[in-house]
């Protein structure tokens, strides 16, 4: 009977023998120069959500951090990884952009909107605390309980979603580290939400409250004469 471990196996020979060698170089340049990734993105764990494959990055161009609800506790709140991986990530590697990347269909976001669910994980519970404001702007209380629709509650979680996002990007603001760069001009965020069945990313920069859809095709460039 085939394990979980060997399909694991066959996936790095496959990588070994058919990925790696065809990148053999940028890989050994990797293995030898200091690290120095352009961007932070702080992703869910959700194991749908690719980052390297959905910005189509490769070896040391992204510093990746990853946890349930793609969450940024507020500085000195949850002194722990997030916060040490920012302040790494900020100060050591100085990268110049931070992303706070959600996701469609987010199991975390449900729970949120279904906080019974997570009777059974109380770590979870107390972590999702980090989103509790966002759960106030997107669903008021006097409407927690009540019956909804499909279409409503998709509705919500699309709402609840971005809104996460956004709080993310707030938390962010209240590391020193992050305070500091972005003051000097060294460091720029963003927000964006990744939809799992399209394939599509929304975004959110600039400040702006609002999430836009990154256009596939770049309006700047037309298309090359046949």
């Amino acid at each position: 009977m085939t394990t979980v471990l060997d399909n694991l196996k066959a996936g790095i020979r496959r990588f070994g023998l058919e990925i790696y060698p065809a990148a053999a170089e940028l890989y050994q340049k990797a293995a030898i120069e200091p690290q120095q990734p352009h961007t932070l993105i702080v992703a869910c764990a959700d194991s749908r959500v690719e980052p390297h494959v959905i910005t189509q990055s490769g070896p040391g161009d992204i510093f990746v951090t990853r946890n349930v609800g793609n969450l940024v506790p507020q500085y000195g709140e949850m002194l722990g990884g997030v916060s040490a991986v920012i302040e790494y990530a900020v100060t050591a590697l100085k990268v110049q952009h931070v992303v706070v990347c959600g996701h469609s269909d987010c199991g975390a976001m449900k729970a949120l909107l279904d906080p019974a669910s997570t009777v059974p994980m109380p770590a979870v519970a107390h972590w999702l605390g980090n989103a509790a404001a966002a759960l106030d702007e997107a669903l008021p209380r006097d409407l927690r309980g009540q019956p909804l629709s499909d279409e409503e509650r998709a509705k919500i979680l699309r709402r609840l979603t971005e809104a996460n996002v956004a709080l993310q990007m707030r938390h962010l603001s209240t590391h020193p580290s992050v305070v500091k760069a972005m003051s000097s001009g060294e460091l720029t965020i963003s927000g964006w939400v990744y939809d799992i069945a399209t394939g599509r990313v929304r975004i959110s920069e600039d400040g702006e409250q609002a999430f836009h859809d990154v256009p596939l095709i770049d309006l700047a460039e037309s298309w090359p004469e046949k």
